[in-house]
């Protein structure tokens, strides 16, 4: 049981193994060469574009208009919706990810006609699958320009809308990257404190680094992903009744100093993983791995639950159950969120204080 844990663990962790985002997808990644990013601007009233804005090379936009004009006719760009696909542009990369996105007028007494005109925003880097991994920040992205846009002569572009654009992939692809060269082989406290629903301070930060650190914890939490979704609620209260610290991150010095810290097995393995995606530069095998990670901690939650309502009637079931929390290495999470889950289940909790109280055991038996 134990050999087919490990290789179910071996075969989650190796994502560079099974994807392609050490290949040409993202040809031009090293340690001092960033991929290069584009965007693009336009007007859409009635079946015309006209160019605002673009970074593209003079040659590519052309083709990238065609392309989208090709999108629109066919009805394939809905008015808020990312749409990703992969371009053949003029540029060096020649292939790239493309992410386009239809952003409509609201209509007014002004301009009653003016559904279905508006912007589109495209953004251009990687591959079209590594694009998709970040599809939510994008699309949150784009509508963060809605309050830009309001002026039809667009007269804020040079001071808001041009730098917004500019900054899409530093906003919306790298923060993951950012955080993990932030604490470097600490990354494991902050899978466990995302895993384990416990809060994250940081002192001696700017806006920016609490931003990316907040949204790392986010994305690397399951928080609705499970199969019986969780309330915050409930989880609090868990969280509450254990001796769970916030942990504390102290960026006055380089790198940080982090107090409160707790991690298990299971994430320091994955911790690895990142620290190795991270120094080849590479954000979307990091966001890739990051998936991986919280798609194994999911998988096992399950198997938890099964184990428990099994154990309910089978002492054997009950075995099976210590057996698992103690190969997989990541109990104590597991156990804290199933006491959530089934708090109001009197003999699912009774099974699990057993299962803690081995887990106890077997933690001071190793100390």
């Amino acid at each position: 049981m134990f050999t087919s844990q490990t290789s179910s663990f071996q075969d989650s962790i190796d994502v560079e193994e099974r994807d392609d985002f050490d290949s040409e997808e993202i040809a031009g990644y090293s340690q001092k060469i960033q991929l290069n990013s584009y965007y693009t601007i336009y007007l859409y009233q009635g079946t015309s574009l006209t160019l605002i804005d673009s970074s593209l090379p003079s040659e590519a936009e052309p083709e990238l208009r065609t392309y989208i004009s090709r999108r629109l006719s066919k009805g394939a760009l809905l008015g808020g919706m990312g749409n990703i696909a992969t371009v053949e542009l003029s540029i060096p990369e020649q292939a790239v990810g493309c992410y386009c996105c239809l952003l409509e007028q609201e209509s007014s007494p002004e301009q009653p006609d003016a559904d279905g005109n508006g912007y589109v925003i495209c953004f251009m880097g990687g591959s079209e699958k590594g694009l998709n991994l970040f599809r939510l920040e994008l699309d949150k992205y784009v509508q963060g320009l809605h309050s830009s846009l309001q002026n039809p002569e667009l007269q804020n572009l040079e001071t808001e809308v041009r730098p917004y654009l500019s900054r899409w992939y530093e906003e919306s692809v790298m923060h993951i990257y950012r955080v993990v060269q932030l604490v470097q082989s600490n990354i494991s406290f902050l899978l466990h404190a995302a895993l384990s629903h416990t809060l994250v301070e940081l002192s001696n930060s700017d806006e920016k680094t609490k931003a990316d650190v907040s949204r790392f914890i986010k994305a690397a939490s399951l928080q609705g992903l499970s199969q019986q979704d969780t309330t915050t609620a409930s989880l609090c209260k868990a969280i509450s009744e254990d001796t769970h610290c916030d942990l504390i991150i102290d960026c006055s010095s380089s790198p940080p100093t982090l107090s409160n810290t707790v991690s298990n097995r299971f994430c320091d393995d994955w911790s690895q993983a990142f620290l190795n995606a991270a120094e080849r530069c590479n954000p979307f095998l990091l966001r890739q791995i990051l998936e991986n990670f919280k798609l194994k901690a999911i998988q096992d939650m399950n198997s938890l639950k099964r184990f428990v309502r099994q154990a309910e009637m089978s002492h054997y079931a009950l075995f099976r159950c210590c057996l698992f929390l103690q190969g997989c290495g990541n109990g104590d999470v597991l156990l804290q969120n199933a006491r959530a889950e089934h708090s109001d289940l009197p003999e699912s909790c009774s099974i699990i204080a057993v299962l803690e109280e081995f887990l106890k055991e077997q933690s001071q038996a190793q100390a």
